[in-house]
């Protein structure tokens, strides 16, 4: 799970392989594979890189190299 913060200010953990994709109108905005969008605070160059570290810390990148 990765953290992403609200733009009011609550934080919550996302499943990253629910994320779809990653839109950036000015605000962050996660669409996840149910069709919900979450606005978030955080950079999207952030949100990429907080899911490449889970994926390593879970070894999600063994059987994609």
């Amino acid at each position: 799970m990765i953290s992403v913060t609200r733009l009011d200010g609550r934080e919550y953990l996302v499943n990253p392989h629910q994320i779809e994709s990653i839109e950036v109108n000015p605000d962050t905005t996660l669409i996840m594979v149910s069709g919900k969008r979450l606005v978030v605070r955080e950079e999207c160059r952030t949100i990429v890189d907080e899911i490449v570290a889970y994926r390593r810390l879970i070894g999600g990148f063994k059987n994609e190299e």
